[in-house]
């Protein structure tokens, strides 16, 4: 079994395609992909990218997804210090990368900027493994 850290793009990817993970995976994330991807499908209806009823099933749909969602101490410290040492003044980001350290195979993220930004740190993927 491979356990991947999926960030809020990810997850919005999988859900907008209606992909299925196939159960051999196991996908993790920290406990704000919730507000993430809330945030996420409410601002693209208020841009009109989306109809309301959509982002609502897509929403819906994310709440469905098997992911084990994580947060706690050790997590947020984690991410504290890779936010320092990667010199990210937020810690969004880095408590998926610290997810990944401490519990997960790999991190999948469509930010490709992030992506570069964590190598050598941790392995990273693309969904395409997800599949």
């Amino acid at each position: 079994m491979t356990r991947y850290v999926v960030d809020a793009s990810a997850v919005l990817r999988l859900a907008s395609a209606e992909i299925e993970v196939p159960g051999d995976h196991k996908l993790l994330a920290p406990t704000l992909l919730r507000s993430q991807t809330l945030s996420a499908l409410h601002e693209a209806v208020q841009r009109g990218d989306l109809p309301a009823d959509v982002a609502r099933d897509r929403l819906a749909r994310i709440g469905r997804m098997p992911i084990r969602l994580l947060s706690d101490g050790v997590l947020r410290r984690r991410a504290w210090e890779l936010a320092d040492q990667l010199g990210w003044a937020s810690t969004f980001n880095a408590e998926y990368v610290a997810l990944t350290q401490l519990q997960a195979d790999a991190f999948v993220t469509l930010d490709a900027e992030l992506a570069r930004s964590v190598e050598g740190i941790v392995t990273t993927a693309s969904i395409d493994e997800l599949l």
